[in-house]
């Protein structure tokens, strides 16, 4: 059985650890733990692992947030993936630092990379995990904060919430988003 998990983010030195990528680092420890190394691909940095019978193809766009859904559409259609195997890792600013919540559906949130999966796939219905990353900001300056960089604070809560996201992604391939959710969304 295969996997799709895709984080999202932006590629470049200027977007690293910055509150958009979240998803890039869930992937990036999510990739060390299963001793798998990142190639760049087509429209992706792609590697695979194998976990408890499972094949699981990480996916990092190279396409943008915004165009997220071309990578993720090639990859699902080239590995003959369906879209219920597929989880998205994404940062959400309705979520407080660090609080995880795994959806099996839903609307976009205004966040631009689900804006262009949904598009793309013709579908709200896919996982997808939604990373809080919280809304300390002054109105207008939205941007500049999920494109800033975590602060020394921020990162004593994200980076254990970043293991327990591996344990998430690692449950929702083994038995499922429906036991998954009720697990951990409450943790």
């Amino acid at each position: 059985m295969k996997y799709l998990i895709c984080g999202l983010g932006n590629i470049g030195e200027e977007y690293a650890n910055t509150r958009h990528n979240v998803g890039f680092l869930v992937l990036d420890a999510l990739a060390k733990s299963l001793d798998a190394k990142f190639e760049i691909s087509r429209h992706a940095f792609r590697a695979e692992a194998k976990f408890k019978g499972r094949t699981l193809i990480l996916l990092k766009p190279t396409t943008y947030m915004n165009l997220s859904g071309k990578a993720i559409k090639y990859w699902l259609d080239k590995e003959n993936i369906p879209k219920e195997n597929l989880l998205v890792i994404v940062d959400d600013l309705a979520l407080e630092h660090g609080i995880l919540r795994m959806k099996k559906s839903g609307s976009d949130g205004g966040h631009n990379g689900l804006i262009n999966i949904i598009e793309t796939l013709l579908t709200k219905d896919f996982t997808r995990l939604r990373f809080g990353i919280g809304n300390d900001f002054a109105k207008g300056y939205q941007v500049d904060y999920v494109l800033g960089k975590w602060s020394k604070k921020e990162e004593e809560l994200i980076l254990p919430k970043v293991d327990l996201a591996i344990d998430v992604v690692k449950s929702f391939t083994t038995i499922g988003v429906e036991r998954t959710m009720n697990f951990y969304n409450n943790k």
